[in-house]
């Protein structure tokens, strides 16, 4: 198991603004400004009054913000907030060899083609790019929430990668509990979902991965199909 990197402490949120910026109340009345750390556009997980769960980091040095916005409970589950978690746990799972094993050592934050990946396995062969998933919409999970020309310009890379004799895989990490499968966001992003079904085309590895999350920490959940089929 993945934990937090504090403990987690029940809070309401009361709301999200200026993109790392939260309110939250804490069970003794106190009203805090927390940060959050997710500059997305947080579709249908930013409800004022739901439960939220946040890390303590004690007025650290260099913290303006002495709390963190790590989890949002969103009916029956938590779903992650801070998108840095996705790529420690999914680091987590690859040197493990839980995931794409056979590669050897990990290496995170490699630039390649003009784009900077999260990882790189063994000698460089295969490039690994982490897209954390929040949005869900009938049980199906979708990618991404906002407008992403990075995310496009990652996926025209990685099938540059794929055509130069690399492994590329893109890995949706499913940062909720009650998805069935991961999906395009079309209906957000209609280029996002071009470039994606013309990067499997092209030979770049999809896979989604539902994680399991509680407030004690993260574990790996089953694979998830990905639908590409036209909308």
């Amino acid at each position: 198991m993945s934990a937090f990197p504090a403990p987690l402490l029940d809070a309401t949120l009361v709301r999200r603004y200026k993109r790392f910026l939260a309110d939250v109340d804490f069970p003794d009345g106190r009203r805090e400004t927390i940060h959050c750390p997710n500059p997305g556009a947080m579709t249908a997980c930013c409800e004022p009054g739901r439960p939220v769960l946040v890390s303590d980091h004690g007025g650290g040095r260099g913290r303006k913000l002495r709390y963190t916005w790590e989890l949002i409970r969103m009916g029956r589950t938590w779903v992650v907030v801070n998108t840095q978690i996705a790529n420690r746990v999914v680091r987590g799972w690859l040197e493990s060899g839980r995931l794409l094993p056979g590669h050897g050592s990990v290496r995170p934050e490699v630039s390649y083609g003009g784009s900077r990946f999260d990882f790189a396995l063994g000698d460089g062969a295969c490039l690994v790019e982490v897209k954390t998933v929040s949005l869900a919409r009938g049980g199906v999970a979708a990618f991404p929430d906002a407008q992403t020309e990075r995310g496009r310009k990652h996926l025209r890379t990685l099938a540059r990668a794929h055509r130069e004799g690399r492994r590329a895989v893109l890995i949706f990490f499913v940062a909720r509990g009650d998805a069935r499968a991961v999906r395009p966001a079309d209906e957000i992003d209609p280029e996002y979902g071009r470039e994606l079904r013309r990067a499997a085309r092209e030979g770049v590895e999809l896979l989604a991965v539902r994680a399991r999350i509680s407030r004690r920490g993260i574990t790996m959940g089953p694979e998830l199909p990905v639908l590409l089929d036209p909308p």
